[in-house]
């Protein structure tokens, strides 16, 4: 599946523009990751973009139909790459028992969360713009506070990055966050929204 199919299945299966939104990053984040790699960056791209698609539609993911157990399904019927298909499995481990093994998988695993994080960094800043952070500092203060993005599991993102072989610090955080910054106007974070 190419780049264009993907973002068709996506915008098929997903009106939430923040979902959307979420997937670009995530899509971004992973062609950093390839980069760094020496890995295909359209393969690691569509994956990112892919991983969510189904989230929408079958939001429920104890439920055996839930997510991303009917997206797995339409990847295979479509004639996905089982590489593609395996690694968005393994982005959802606890559910579907496929554990992260290659770097491509674990690197799903690492950037899915952190790109939410950085996404709420972005948006309570005044100018909601991520090109504004400019200091890993002002995302670490914030990772230490807890009650910000409660949500977000930080111990999961703290494994993936250990898995990956790479500093969350000094590397992954600083890599997402750029990667992130370069597509900031699809994610609606460029300052054009703020209020």
């Amino acid at each position: 599946m190419n780049r264009a199919e993907a973002w068709q299945l996506v915008t098929e299966w997903t009106q939430s523009e923040s979902l959307r939104r979420h997937m670009l990053a995530v899509e971004a984040a992973m062609r950093a990751y390839a980069r760094h790699f020496g890995e295909d960056e359209d393969l690691w791209g569509v994956t990112g973009l892919l991983h969510d698609f189904d989230y929408e539609r079958h939001p429920d993911m104890s439920a055996p139909d839930g997510h991303p157990f009917t997206g797995l399904q339409v990847l295979r019927e479509r004639g996905t790459d089982e590489v593609i298909v395996r690694a968005i499995a393994a982005h959802a481990a606890e559910r579907t028992g496929v554990q992260p093994s290659s770097p491509m998988e674990k690197a799903l695993v690492a950037v899915d969360e952190l790109t939410g994080f950085l996404t709420a960094v972005a948006l309570v800043r005044p100018t909601k713009d991520i090109r504004d952070i400019t200091q890993i500092s002002s995302v670490r203060k914030k990772w230490k506070d807890r009650s910000f993005a409660a949500a977000v599991h930080r111990e999961e993102i703290e494994q993936a990055a250990q898995a990956l072989g790479v500093d969350l610090w000094t590397f992954h955080v600083p890599l997402v966050l750029e990667a992130m910054k370069g597509i900031a106007a699809d994610l609606g974070l460029d300052g054009s929204e703020a209020s």
